[in-house]
Protein backbone atom coordinates (compact mmCIF):
# COMPACT_ATOMS: atom_id res chain seq x y z
CA UNK A 1 0.00 0.00 0.00
CA UNK A 2 1.44 3.31 -0.93
CA UNK A 3 0.32 6.66 0.58
CA UNK A 4 -0.29 9.30 -2.47
CA UNK A 5 0.11 12.97 -1.14
CA UNK A 6 1.68 16.26 -3.12
CA UNK A 7 3.23 13.97 -5.55
CA UNK A 8 4.89 11.84 -3.30
CA UNK A 9 4.63 8.35 -2.67
CA UNK A 10 5.31 7.44 1.43
CA UNK A 11 6.17 4.11 3.11
CA UNK A 12 3.26 1.26 3.95
CA UNK A 13 0.69 2.46 6.71
CA UNK A 14 -2.14 1.45 8.78
CA UNK A 15 -5.41 0.00 6.86
CA UNK A 16 -7.65 -0.06 10.16
CA UNK A 17 -10.34 2.40 8.94
CA UNK A 18 -12.88 1.90 6.25
CA UNK A 19 -13.94 3.73 3.43
CA UNK A 20 -17.07 6.42 3.51
CA UNK A 21 -18.97 4.53 1.24
CA UNK A 22 -22.96 4.67 0.19
CA UNK A 23 -25.35 2.57 2.22
CA UNK A 24 -26.98 -0.35 0.59
CA UNK A 25 -27.34 -4.08 0.07
CA UNK A 26 -24.76 -5.68 -0.75
CA UNK A 27 -23.02 -8.96 -0.33
CA UNK A 28 -20.04 -10.04 2.23
CA UNK A 29 -16.71 -8.81 1.86
CA UNK A 30 -14.36 -11.90 2.14
CA UNK A 31 -11.72 -11.86 4.89
CA UNK A 32 -10.54 -8.08 5.02
CA UNK A 33 -7.14 -9.18 6.21
CA UNK A 34 -6.59 -11.22 3.51
CA UNK A 35 -8.09 -8.83 0.81
CA UNK A 36 -5.78 -5.89 2.28
CA UNK A 37 -2.62 -8.20 1.35
CA UNK A 38 -3.77 -8.59 -2.05
CA UNK A 39 -4.89 -4.70 -2.29
CA UNK A 40 -1.41 -4.05 -1.27
CA UNK A 41 -0.09 -5.79 -3.97
CA UNK A 42 -1.79 -4.65 -6.56
CA UNK A 43 -0.94 -1.00 -6.13
CA UNK A 44 2.37 -1.71 -4.64
CA UNK A 45 4.09 -0.53 -7.52
CA UNK A 46 2.19 2.90 -8.15
CA UNK A 47 3.75 5.97 -8.48
CA UNK A 48 2.45 9.53 -8.35
CA UNK A 49 1.50 11.84 -10.68
CA UNK A 50 -0.01 14.86 -9.87
CA UNK A 51 -1.97 14.75 -6.61
CA UNK A 52 -4.70 12.11 -6.69
CA UNK A 53 -3.47 10.15 -9.87
CA UNK A 54 -1.95 6.72 -9.96
CA UNK A 55 0.53 6.04 -12.84
CA UNK A 56 2.11 2.79 -13.14
CA UNK A 57 6.57 3.33 -12.66
CA UNK A 58 6.92 2.17 -16.38
CA UNK A 59 4.85 5.59 -17.00
CA UNK A 60 1.84 3.58 -18.50
CA UNK A 61 -1.40 4.78 -18.24
CA UNK A 62 -3.75 2.23 -17.98
CA UNK A 63 -6.79 1.60 -19.37
CA UNK A 64 -7.35 1.52 -23.15
CA UNK A 65 -10.30 3.01 -25.08
CA UNK A 66 -13.26 0.36 -25.35
CA UNK A 67 -14.66 -0.69 -28.10
CA UNK A 68 -18.08 1.72 -29.26
CA UNK A 69 -20.08 -0.70 -28.35
CA UNK A 70 -19.44 -0.05 -24.35
CA UNK A 71 -19.42 2.98 -21.84
CA UNK A 72 -16.14 3.74 -20.46
CA UNK A 73 -16.91 4.16 -17.05
CA UNK A 74 -15.19 6.21 -14.12
CA UNK A 75 -16.32 4.98 -10.69
CA UNK A 76 -16.02 7.36 -7.50
CA UNK A 77 -16.13 5.19 -4.79
CA UNK A 78 -14.76 0.84 -5.13
CA UNK A 79 -15.80 -0.20 -1.75
CA UNK A 80 -19.51 -0.64 0.27
CA UNK A 81 -21.95 0.12 -1.82
CA UNK A 82 -19.89 -0.19 -5.37
CA UNK A 83 -19.57 -3.74 -4.73
CA UNK A 84 -23.17 -3.61 -6.38
CA UNK A 85 -22.07 -2.58 -9.41
CA UNK A 86 -19.08 -4.45 -10.75
CA UNK A 87 -21.13 -7.65 -11.25
CA UNK A 88 -23.69 -5.32 -13.90
CA UNK A 89 -20.44 -3.06 -14.86
CA UNK A 90 -17.94 -6.40 -16.09
CA UNK A 91 -19.90 -5.90 -19.49
CA UNK A 92 -18.58 -2.26 -19.76
CA UNK A 93 -15.13 -0.73 -19.55
CA UNK A 94 -14.11 0.87 -16.46
CA UNK A 95 -11.71 3.01 -17.17
CA UNK A 96 -11.25 5.01 -14.60
CA UNK A 97 -11.38 4.86 -10.55
CA UNK A 98 -10.90 6.64 -7.36
CA UNK A 99 -11.36 6.11 -3.81
CA UNK A 100 -9.88 7.85 -0.80
CA UNK A 101 -8.60 5.20 1.11
CA UNK A 102 -6.00 3.14 -0.79
CA UNK A 103 -6.49 -0.06 0.33
CA UNK A 104 -10.65 0.20 -1.02
CA UNK A 105 -9.17 1.76 -4.40
CA UNK A 106 -7.02 -1.24 -4.63
CA UNK A 107 -10.25 -3.78 -4.24
CA UNK A 108 -11.88 -2.14 -7.00
CA UNK A 109 -9.10 -2.51 -9.08
CA UNK A 110 -9.19 -5.97 -8.53
CA UNK A 111 -12.20 -6.29 -10.55
CA UNK A 112 -11.08 -3.69 -13.36
CA UNK A 113 -7.14 -3.45 -13.37
CA UNK A 114 -6.63 -1.32 -16.05
CA UNK A 115 -8.41 1.51 -14.90
CA UNK A 116 -6.65 4.42 -13.84
CA UNK A 117 -7.04 4.97 -10.29
CA UNK A 118 -6.99 7.96 -8.52
CA UNK A 119 -7.57 9.52 -4.67
CA UNK A 120 -9.47 12.65 -5.97
CA UNK A 121 -12.20 12.55 -7.77
CA UNK A 122 -11.50 16.20 -8.84
CA UNK A 123 -8.87 14.67 -11.12
CA UNK A 124 -10.35 11.76 -12.66
CA UNK A 125 -12.78 14.15 -14.17
CA UNK A 126 -10.09 15.42 -16.36
CA UNK A 127 -9.38 12.15 -17.76
CA UNK A 128 -10.90 12.29 -21.26
CA UNK A 129 -11.76 9.37 -22.19
CA UNK A 130 -14.85 8.74 -20.08
CA UNK A 131 -18.43 8.21 -20.94
CA UNK A 132 -20.22 7.72 -18.14
CA UNK A 133 -19.74 7.83 -14.41
CA UNK A 134 -20.77 5.59 -11.18
CA UNK A 135 -20.93 7.56 -7.67
CA UNK A 136 -21.06 5.48 -4.77
CA UNK A 137 -19.22 8.25 -2.41
CA UNK A 138 -20.32 10.05 0.51
CA UNK A 139 -23.77 11.63 0.18
CA UNK A 140 -22.42 15.10 0.82
CA UNK A 141 -20.28 14.82 -2.62
CA UNK A 142 -23.19 12.74 -4.42
CA UNK A 143 -24.13 16.40 -6.04
CA UNK A 144 -20.49 17.26 -6.71
CA UNK A 145 -19.88 14.25 -8.67
CA UNK A 146 -23.18 14.45 -10.80
CA UNK A 147 -23.30 18.00 -11.48
CA UNK A 148 -19.32 17.63 -12.96
CA UNK A 149 -20.69 14.42 -14.85
CA UNK A 150 -23.58 16.17 -16.30
CA UNK A 151 -21.57 19.81 -16.95
CA UNK A 152 -19.12 17.27 -19.30
CA UNK A 153 -22.02 15.69 -21.05
CA UNK A 154 -21.71 12.27 -19.32
CA UNK A 155 -23.96 9.87 -18.16
CA UNK A 156 -24.39 9.81 -14.76
CA UNK A 157 -25.59 7.06 -11.98
CA UNK A 158 -25.62 8.46 -8.38
CA UNK A 159 -26.41 7.02 -5.04
CA UNK A 160 -28.92 8.63 -3.33
CA UNK A 161 -29.64 11.19 -1.99
CA UNK A 162 -28.58 13.09 -4.76
CA UNK A 163 -28.06 15.79 -2.44
CA UNK A 164 -27.90 17.30 1.19
CA UNK A 165 -29.25 20.57 0.73
CA UNK A 166 -31.71 21.94 -1.31
CA UNK A 167 -29.66 24.55 -3.34
CA UNK A 168 -27.54 21.32 -4.03
CA UNK A 169 -30.51 18.97 -5.63
CA UNK A 170 -31.76 22.35 -7.29
CA UNK A 171 -28.78 22.90 -9.17
CA UNK A 172 -28.59 19.52 -10.61
CA UNK A 173 -31.72 19.48 -11.56
CA UNK A 174 -31.01 22.24 -13.59
CA UNK A 175 -28.17 20.83 -15.11
CA UNK A 176 -30.09 17.40 -15.86
CA UNK A 177 -33.04 19.62 -18.00
CA UNK A 178 -29.90 20.74 -19.68
CA UNK A 179 -28.93 17.42 -21.01
CA UNK A 180 -31.69 15.43 -20.66
CA UNK A 181 -31.90 14.48 -24.26
CA UNK A 182 -28.17 13.36 -24.12
CA UNK A 183 -27.25 12.27 -20.61
CA UNK A 184 -29.09 8.94 -18.68
CA UNK A 185 -29.31 9.39 -15.38
CA UNK A 186 -30.41 7.51 -12.34
CA UNK A 187 -30.57 7.86 -8.68
CA UNK A 188 -30.18 4.95 -6.54
CA UNK A 189 -33.02 3.60 -5.39
CA UNK A 190 -32.69 0.26 -6.56
CA UNK A 191 -36.00 -0.94 -4.40
CA UNK A 192 -37.72 1.12 -7.50
CA UNK A 193 -37.47 -2.47 -9.23
CA UNK A 194 -39.08 -4.29 -6.95
CA UNK A 195 -43.25 -4.89 -8.48
CA UNK A 196 -44.36 -4.20 -5.31
CA UNK A 197 -43.93 -0.21 -6.58
CA UNK A 198 -46.15 -1.31 -9.85
CA UNK A 199 -48.68 -2.55 -7.92
CA UNK A 200 -49.16 0.00 -5.45
CA UNK A 201 -48.81 2.73 -8.07
CA UNK A 202 -51.87 0.72 -10.27
CA UNK A 203 -54.08 0.38 -7.04
CA UNK A 204 -53.67 4.10 -6.38
CA UNK A 205 -54.12 5.38 -10.45
CA UNK A 206 -56.66 3.10 -10.89
CA UNK A 207 -58.85 4.50 -7.99
CA UNK A 208 -59.25 1.16 -5.83
CA UNK A 209 -58.82 4.06 -2.29
CA UNK A 210 -60.77 6.25 -4.66
CA UNK A 211 -59.75 9.63 -4.67
CA UNK A 212 -55.99 10.11 -3.49
CA UNK A 213 -56.18 12.13 -0.24
CA UNK A 214 -52.91 11.83 2.02
CA UNK A 215 -49.69 9.68 2.02
CA UNK A 216 -47.05 8.91 4.04
CA UNK A 217 -44.02 6.94 4.61
CA UNK A 218 -42.20 6.20 7.21
CA UNK A 219 -38.66 4.26 8.78
CA UNK A 220 -38.08 3.00 12.53
CA UNK A 221 -34.19 2.99 12.60
CA UNK A 222 -32.34 4.66 15.08
CA UNK A 223 -28.99 6.01 14.69
CA UNK A 224 -26.64 7.70 16.58
CA UNK A 225 -23.19 8.37 16.32
CA UNK A 226 -20.19 6.49 17.84
CA UNK A 227 -19.91 6.64 21.09
CA UNK A 228 -23.63 7.97 22.14
CA UNK A 229 -26.91 7.22 23.44
CA UNK A 230 -30.03 8.34 23.08
CA UNK A 231 -32.54 9.39 25.78
CA UNK A 232 -35.59 8.35 24.05
CA UNK A 233 -37.65 9.98 26.42
CA UNK A 234 -35.92 13.59 26.12
CA UNK A 235 -35.17 13.04 22.66
CA UNK A 236 -31.48 14.06 23.38
CA UNK A 237 -28.20 12.28 21.91
CA UNK A 238 -25.45 12.31 24.75
CA UNK A 239 -21.86 11.01 25.18
CA UNK A 240 -20.18 10.19 28.35
CA UNK A 241 -16.92 11.91 29.27
CA UNK A 242 -14.94 10.69 31.49
CA UNK A 243 -16.00 10.97 34.35
CA UNK A 244 -19.17 9.28 33.87
CA UNK A 245 -21.22 12.83 33.39
CA UNK A 246 -23.83 12.67 30.18
CA UNK A 247 -23.02 15.79 27.55
CA UNK A 248 -25.08 16.70 24.50
CA UNK A 249 -23.31 15.16 21.74
CA UNK A 250 -22.21 17.21 18.78
CA UNK A 251 -19.46 16.14 16.32
CA UNK A 252 -16.80 13.61 17.10
CA UNK A 253 -13.48 15.02 18.98
CA UNK A 254 -10.21 15.37 17.64
CA UNK A 255 -8.11 11.50 17.32
CA UNK A 256 -5.21 12.66 15.71
CA UNK A 257 -3.88 11.81 12.86
CA UNK A 258 -5.71 9.75 10.04
CA UNK A 259 -4.46 6.40 8.86
CA UNK A 260 -1.61 6.86 6.07
CA UNK A 261 -3.78 4.88 3.84
CA UNK A 262 -6.65 7.23 4.32
CA UNK A 263 -6.68 10.78 2.31
CA UNK A 264 -8.87 12.08 4.56
CA UNK A 265 -8.83 15.64 3.20
CA UNK A 266 -10.25 14.15 0.38
CA UNK A 267 -13.06 12.59 2.44
CA UNK A 268 -13.95 15.78 3.88
CA UNK A 269 -14.24 17.42 0.57
CA UNK A 270 -16.56 20.04 0.44
CA UNK A 271 -17.89 20.88 3.57
CA UNK A 272 -16.28 22.21 6.60
CA UNK A 273 -13.38 20.67 8.09
CA UNK A 274 -13.84 18.52 11.20
CA UNK A 275 -10.85 16.59 12.84
CA UNK A 276 -10.20 12.80 11.92
CA UNK A 277 -12.09 10.23 14.51
CA UNK A 278 -12.25 6.76 13.58
CA UNK A 279 -16.48 6.90 14.60
CA UNK A 280 -16.46 8.19 11.39
CA UNK A 281 -15.71 5.10 9.70
CA UNK A 282 -16.93 2.53 12.39
CA UNK A 283 -19.18 0.99 10.52
CA UNK A 284 -18.70 -2.50 7.97
CA UNK A 285 -19.38 -2.13 4.04
CA UNK A 286 -22.93 -1.70 3.10
CA UNK A 287 -23.67 0.23 6.47
CA UNK A 288 -20.79 2.34 6.92
CA UNK A 289 -22.78 5.86 5.98
CA UNK A 290 -24.45 5.05 9.27
CA UNK A 291 -21.36 6.16 11.25
CA UNK A 292 -21.58 9.93 9.82
CA UNK A 293 -24.74 10.58 7.77
CA UNK A 294 -26.69 11.77 10.78
CA UNK A 295 -24.33 14.73 11.56
CA UNK A 296 -26.01 18.41 9.47
CA UNK A 297 -22.95 18.84 7.24
CA UNK A 298 -22.21 15.26 6.02
CA UNK A 299 -25.81 14.70 5.76
CA UNK A 300 -29.73 14.43 6.35
CA UNK A 301 -29.75 11.45 8.38
CA UNK A 302 -32.42 9.24 7.64
CA UNK A 303 -33.97 10.88 5.28
CA UNK A 304 -30.77 10.47 2.89
CA UNK A 305 -30.67 7.03 3.94
CA UNK A 306 -33.47 4.76 3.97
CA UNK A 307 -36.05 7.88 3.77
CA UNK A 308 -34.96 8.01 -0.03
CA UNK A 309 -35.64 4.17 -0.57
CA UNK A 310 -39.36 4.30 1.30
CA UNK A 311 -40.32 7.98 0.37
CA UNK A 312 -39.84 6.34 -3.61
CA UNK A 313 -42.40 3.70 -2.58
CA UNK A 314 -44.80 6.23 -1.95
CA UNK A 315 -43.92 8.65 -4.60
CA UNK A 316 -44.16 6.67 -7.34
CA UNK A 317 -47.81 6.54 -6.95
CA UNK A 318 -48.13 10.01 -6.94
CA UNK A 319 -47.06 11.70 -9.93
CA UNK A 320 -46.01 14.94 -7.75
CA UNK A 321 -44.36 18.20 -8.10
CA UNK A 322 -42.13 20.17 -5.71
CA UNK A 323 -44.39 20.92 -2.59
CA UNK A 324 -45.93 24.38 -1.50
CA UNK A 325 -45.58 24.24 1.92
CA UNK A 326 -43.26 22.22 4.55
CA UNK A 327 -43.34 22.32 8.42
CA UNK A 328 -41.48 19.35 11.00
CA UNK A 329 -41.41 18.22 14.83
CA UNK A 330 -39.29 16.31 15.97
CA UNK A 331 -36.39 15.93 18.97
CA UNK A 332 -35.15 19.39 20.57
CA UNK A 333 -32.51 20.52 17.95
CA UNK A 334 -28.87 19.48 17.85
CA UNK A 335 -26.80 22.19 15.81
CA UNK A 336 -24.27 19.48 15.07
CA UNK A 337 -26.61 15.86 14.47
CA UNK A 338 -29.90 15.54 12.81
CA UNK A 339 -32.94 14.23 14.92
CA UNK A 340 -33.59 10.99 15.52
CA UNK A 341 -37.05 10.72 15.94
CA UNK A 342 -38.95 13.73 13.81
CA UNK A 343 -42.56 13.96 11.23
CA UNK A 344 -42.59 15.58 8.72
CA UNK A 345 -45.83 17.30 6.29
CA UNK A 346 -45.40 18.85 2.79
CA UNK A 347 -48.73 20.48 0.67
CA UNK A 348 -48.42 18.65 -2.96
CA UNK A 349 -50.41 20.66 -5.26
CA UNK A 350 -53.17 18.82 -7.64
CA UNK A 351 -52.12 17.35 -10.64
CA UNK A 352 -54.01 15.98 -13.94
CA UNK A 353 -56.08 12.87 -12.00
CA UNK A 354 -55.98 13.85 -9.09
CA UNK A 355 -56.76 16.94 -6.16
CA UNK A 356 -53.95 18.48 -4.02
CA UNK A 357 -52.36 16.02 -1.06
CA UNK A 358 -50.60 16.31 1.84
CA UNK A 359 -47.46 13.99 1.74
CA UNK A 360 -45.33 13.06 5.08
CA UNK A 361 -42.63 11.36 5.88
CA UNK A 362 -41.92 9.91 9.49
CA UNK A 363 -38.61 8.53 11.23
CA UNK A 364 -37.47 7.05 14.11
CA UNK A 365 -40.26 5.36 15.74
CA UNK A 366 -42.63 8.25 15.33
CA UNK A 367 -45.49 6.59 12.90
CA UNK A 368 -48.67 7.86 11.47
CA UNK A 369 -52.31 6.81 12.86
CA UNK A 370 -53.04 3.17 11.85
CA UNK A 371 -56.12 3.02 9.88
CA UNK A 372 -57.77 0.54 11.58
CA UNK A 373 -56.54 -0.64 15.69
CA UNK A 374 -56.08 -4.02 14.71
CA UNK A 375 -53.44 -2.99 12.31
CA UNK A 376 -49.95 -2.55 13.86
CA UNK A 377 -47.89 -0.02 11.49
CA UNK A 378 -44.46 -0.57 13.65
CA UNK A 379 -44.30 -4.57 12.48
CA UNK A 380 -43.48 -2.86 8.78
CA UNK A 381 -40.23 -1.01 9.75
CA UNK A 382 -40.24 0.84 6.65
CA UNK A 383 -43.39 1.36 4.43
CA UNK A 384 -45.69 3.59 3.06
CA UNK A 385 -49.66 3.99 3.55
CA UNK A 386 -51.86 5.77 1.08
CA UNK A 387 -55.21 7.21 1.89
CA UNK A 388 -58.70 7.46 -0.23
CA UNK A 389 -61.95 8.70 -0.07
CA UNK A 390 -62.86 4.51 -0.15
CA UNK A 391 -60.02 2.77 1.37
CA UNK A 392 -56.11 2.65 2.35
CA UNK A 393 -53.67 1.03 0.88
CA UNK A 394 -50.66 0.03 3.33
CA UNK A 395 -47.48 -1.54 1.79
CA UNK A 396 -43.92 -2.38 2.72
CA UNK A 397 -41.27 -2.96 -0.33
CA UNK A 398 -42.59 -6.36 -1.18
CA UNK A 399 -46.26 -6.59 -0.12
CA UNK A 400 -49.31 -4.75 0.16
CA UNK A 401 -52.95 -5.03 1.54
CA UNK A 402 -55.73 -2.88 0.46
CA UNK A 403 -58.55 -1.93 3.59
CA UNK A 404 -61.31 -0.42 2.00
CA UNK A 405 -63.86 2.02 3.86
CA UNK A 406 -67.39 3.28 3.70
CA UNK A 407 -70.29 2.53 2.06
CA UNK A 408 -69.13 0.80 -0.98
CA UNK A 409 -66.39 -2.01 0.56
CA UNK A 410 -67.78 -4.38 -2.06
CA UNK A 411 -65.04 -2.56 -3.95
CA UNK A 412 -67.81 -3.49 -6.87
CA UNK A 413 -66.78 0.60 -8.15
CA UNK A 414 -63.24 -0.68 -9.21
CA UNK A 415 -61.94 -2.97 -11.92
CA UNK A 416 -58.86 -4.32 -11.49
CA UNK A 417 -56.14 -4.67 -14.19
CA UNK A 418 -55.82 -7.78 -16.44
CA UNK A 419 -52.67 -9.84 -16.33
CA UNK A 420 -51.78 -8.61 -19.79
CA UNK A 421 -52.37 -4.57 -18.62
CA UNK A 422 -50.64 -4.53 -15.61
CA UNK A 423 -47.12 -2.45 -15.92
CA UNK A 424 -44.54 -4.55 -16.94
CA UNK A 425 -41.56 -5.14 -14.91
CA UNK A 426 -38.63 -2.78 -14.31
CA UNK A 427 -35.79 -5.30 -14.81
CA UNK A 428 -32.51 -4.49 -14.10
CA UNK A 429 -32.29 -1.15 -12.58
CA UNK A 430 -28.85 -0.69 -12.93
CA UNK A 431 -28.89 -2.33 -16.71
CA UNK A 432 -31.78 0.42 -17.67
CA UNK A 433 -29.60 3.01 -16.91
CA UNK A 434 -26.94 1.20 -18.99
CA UNK A 435 -29.28 0.71 -21.97
CA UNK A 436 -30.57 3.84 -22.00
CA UNK A 437 -27.01 5.61 -22.26
CA UNK A 438 -25.75 3.07 -25.30
CA UNK A 439 -29.26 2.88 -27.13
CA UNK A 440 -29.33 6.79 -27.73
CA UNK A 441 -32.38 6.97 -25.09
CA UNK A 442 -31.09 9.20 -22.17
CA UNK A 443 -34.74 10.07 -20.61
CA UNK A 444 -35.97 6.01 -20.60
CA UNK A 445 -34.73 5.83 -16.84
CA UNK A 446 -37.05 5.60 -13.84
CA UNK A 447 -35.77 7.39 -11.29
CA UNK A 448 -33.93 10.02 -13.52
CA UNK A 449 -32.90 12.97 -12.03
CA UNK A 450 -35.98 15.22 -12.36
CA UNK A 451 -38.19 11.96 -10.43
CA UNK A 452 -35.76 11.50 -7.53
CA UNK A 453 -34.58 15.11 -7.72
CA UNK A 454 -37.70 16.45 -7.00
CA UNK A 455 -38.75 14.08 -4.11
CA UNK A 456 -35.40 14.24 -1.97
CA UNK A 457 -35.34 18.10 -2.56
CA UNK A 458 -38.93 17.75 -0.48
CA UNK A 459 -37.56 15.72 2.11
CA UNK A 460 -34.53 18.70 2.34
CA UNK A 461 -36.69 21.40 2.56
CA UNK A 462 -38.62 19.08 5.59
CA UNK A 463 -35.07 19.20 7.41
CA UNK A 464 -34.81 23.21 7.28
CA UNK A 465 -39.04 23.59 8.32
CA UNK A 466 -37.34 21.25 11.68
CA UNK A 467 -34.19 23.59 12.02
CA UNK A 468 -36.25 26.85 11.65
CA UNK A 469 -38.91 25.56 13.57
CA UNK A 470 -42.20 26.60 11.70
CA UNK A 471 -44.35 26.21 8.52
CA UNK A 472 -42.87 27.60 5.78
CA UNK A 473 -44.56 28.33 2.38
CA UNK A 474 -42.47 27.18 -0.86
CA UNK A 475 -41.85 28.82 -4.38
CA UNK A 476 -40.75 25.81 -6.77
CA UNK A 477 -40.05 27.82 -9.23
CA UNK A 478 -37.69 30.10 -7.44
CA UNK A 479 -36.46 27.44 -4.55
CA UNK A 480 -37.58 30.00 -2.32
CA UNK A 481 -39.13 30.15 1.44
CA UNK A 482 -41.44 33.26 3.38
CA UNK A 483 -38.44 33.28 5.75
CA UNK A 484 -35.18 34.43 5.44
CA UNK A 485 -34.35 32.38 7.82
CA UNK A 486 -34.83 29.22 6.38
CA UNK A 487 -33.66 30.63 2.94
CA UNK A 488 -30.15 30.46 4.78
CA UNK A 489 -30.41 27.44 5.15
CA UNK A 490 -31.20 25.83 1.93
CA UNK A 491 -27.70 25.97 0.90
CA UNK A 492 -23.71 25.23 2.04
CA UNK A 493 -20.72 26.91 2.67
CA UNK A 494 -17.98 24.95 0.71
CA UNK A 495 -14.56 24.44 1.72
CA UNK A 496 -11.67 26.49 -0.87
CA UNK A 497 -11.08 24.38 -3.67
CA UNK A 498 -14.49 22.58 -3.91
CA UNK A 499 -17.21 23.79 -6.42
CA UNK A 500 -20.38 22.58 -7.03
CA UNK A 501 -20.17 23.49 -10.75
CA UNK A 502 -16.91 22.27 -11.55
Amino acid sequence: MMKVQDGKVFGPGSATTTMAGTCGEMNKIKSQEKQMIKRRDFIKNAAVAGAGFLILKSGTRVGAQAPSNKLNIGMVGTWGRADAHFGVLKNENIVAMCDVNEDHLAHGLQHAPKAKPYTDWRKMFEQKDIDAVVCCTTDFTHAFVANWALNRGQHIYCEKPLGVSVEEVRTVRASYEKQRKKCATQIGTQRHAMENFNRCRELVRDGAIGELKEACAWGNRQVKPAGCEYDEKQGVIYMKDKSGEKRTAGYLPDAGAPPANLHYDNWIGPVQFHPYNPGYFEKGPGANCLSWNMFWDFGGGQIGDMGSHTMDLCWCALDADLPTTAEAKGDPLNNAITPIKCEFHFDVPANDWRGPIRVSWYEGGVMPQSPREYIDLKKIDHGAMWKGTKGFLVAGFNERILIPFGKETDMTYYKPRTKETVLPPLGGFQEEWINAAKNGTPEKTTCNFNYGGKMIEMMDLGLVAYRVGKKLKYDGATGKTDSPEADALLSKKYRDGWTLNG
